[in-house]
């Protein structure tokens, strides 16, 4: 065995040792990503359908004359859409907090009440199922990570489903469930980023990603020798030697 093999499968050796848990936590997680569809994983097919009520232009104007009567302050940017079946405008300026506004009595929703954001996650969510329980959101988590301020409306539907509704404009930003917070957690081990889980550029995945490829490279130095070429190549070199 040459000099080479031996230094190799020491280092082999004590590096696979070493990253043998994380080795594991990557390929788990990867075959977790592989079997579970994303599309449940969002939630996506919980989402109920809702058809868009077209606003008439007429009605749209005079909404936005309630709105203006009523000394909302101006915006740089004005949204109209439907909210429960009727026309709402989300008045956006800068960086100030979105406005939401009823454009029916010119009156502003936002920030939403805990009512009227469980009305809203009702209507998003397929099925018939009702909420179980509304708490308010204030600060992000390793479960939300959206627009703040929201409600978390809950709902006993078999899958501990969340749906986060975000105060100031009265839409579901998020959806969460107990495959969702296992496709999470393993995103975290995934990436190594077990605070935040976005950050794929973290020293210790660098640093771990690097020591499992010396683990293969290694592993590819040592592969002849494991697999008898190293000691057929001797015994040939023997027989030749004998024959001469």
């Amino acid at each position: 065995m040459s000099a080479a093999v031996r230094i190799a499968g020491k280092v082999h050796k004590w590096l696979a040792l070493l990253m043998a848990i994380q080795i594991l936590f990557w390929f788990a997680s990867g075959l977790f990503f592989a079997v579970a569809p994303i599309e449940r994983v969002r939630s996506e097919h919980m989402i109920a359908e809702q058809r868009p009520v077209p606003i008439p232009i007429g009605a749209a104007a005079d909404g936005l004359q309630r709105v203006a009567a009523a000394n909302a302050a101006p915006g740089e940017r004005i949204e109209l859409r439907t909210m429960l079946g009727r026309p709402v405008a989300l008045v956006t300026a800068g960086e100030a907090r979105p406005r939401l506004y009823d454009l029916a009595s010119g009156r502003q929703l936002s920030p939403v009440p805990a009512r009227l954001a469980v009305a809203i996650a009702e209507a998003d969510h397929a099925g018939d199922a009702r909420a179980a329980g509304v708490e308010p959101v204030t600060e992000n988590s390793t479960e939300y990570r959206g627009a703040l301020p929201a409600w978390r409306v809950r709902f006993d539907d078999g899958a501990n489903r969340a749906l986060y509704v975000a105060a100031d404009t009265g839409t579901v930003t998020a959806r969460r469930s107990t495959l969702w917070r296992a496709f999470d957690f393993l995103w975290s081990l995934h990436i190594m980023d077990f605070k935040n889980r976005e950050d794929f550029n973290t020293p210790l995945l660098i640093i771990s990603t690097a020591l499992a490829l010396v683990v293969i490279l290694t592993g590819i130095v040592m592969f002849p020798s494991r697999l008898g070429y190293s000691a057929w190549k001797r015994r040939r070199a023997a027989a030749r030697e004998r024959a001469q």
